[in-house]
């Protein structure tokens, strides 16, 4: 099986390392197209008003200067001699859950492969603040990756579907297991923007995503995650809402 490896951290992220050992437990024609510099929050953006350049750093491993879309972009069309069974994306540093799969470039460039007609399969590791800078945050990717790609490989994906994964923040030992669940919902009426001044006396303002109310429902991956499971949730890339169908055209008759 062909596998494309991708993210959004960028090419010397951490666990950009750790979904290589992933994969290398599952194939061994592994190619990789990632950003050379970390993209997260690129979402699925597509650079348009400026050239991104293919660099090469050794047999079937490449860099793009772009978004994780770019990447993906550019190695089915220029990298590869042929395009891969499988693309898997990650494995992101913290949590892409709920509606912040919007804003994901781990995600985007899942979608951009499965837009192409190819299983992708987006991974994510949770952390804890506390967790920061210590050597321990991949541990739950590192033991239960292959376990969850696993029984993914050859299952047919229903069209226009990308699967999503998150580990939670533990140690592997203490993961209760797997979980097939929904996609959850935050509530960011309570997000922060916080304002500062930089050196030159200027104002910046940076995004924060603490104190964040969550309102996970029955079987999403927010609970899931706060259970101690790690959560595996189908996207579909059909943003039709149906039921508004026949409302709104009652407000527009032919």
């Amino acid at each position: 099986m062909r596998i494309l490896l991708t993210n959004d951290d960028g090419i010397h992220a951490g666990g950009f390392a750790v979904l290589e050992a992933i994969a290398q437990g599952l194939s061994d024609d592994i190619w990789v197209c990632a950003p050379s510099e970390e993209q997260s929050g690129a979402g699925h953006s597509l650079s348009l008003s400026r050239p991104v350049r293919l660099r090469h750093h050794g047999e079937k491993r490449f860099s793009v200067t772009g978004t994780p879309t770019d990447c993906v972009m550019i190695a089915l069309r220029e990298a590869m001699d042929r395009p891969p069974d499988l693309i898997l994306s990650g494995v992101n540093r913290g949590a892409n859950l709920g509606d912040d799969v919007t804003y994901s470039g781990t995600v985007s460039a899942a979608i951009e492969g499965t837009l192409a007609g190819i299983r992708s399969i987006a991974l994510s590791q949770v952390y804890r603040r506390e967790d920061v800078g210590g050597q321990s945050w991949f541990e739950a990717a590192q033991a239960w990756g292959k376990k969850v790609v696993v029984p993914l490989m050859d299952m047919e994906f229903p069209d226009r579907t990308l699967i999503n994964v998150n580990f939670p923040p533990l140690p592997a030992d203490e993961v209760k297991g797997i979980r097939v669940v929904r996609q959850g919902f935050h509530d960011y009426a309570r997000g922060t923007v916080v304002k500062g001044v930089d050196p030159r006396g200027f104002p910046y303002y940076w995004f924060g995503l603490h104190g964040i109310k969550t309102t996970p429902g029955h079987n999403t991956d927010l609970e899931a995650i706060a259970d101690g499971y790690i959560s595996v949730t189908p996207l579909y890339l059909d943003f039709t809402h149906e039921a508004a169908m026949a409302a709104l055209a009652e407000r527009f008759p032919e």
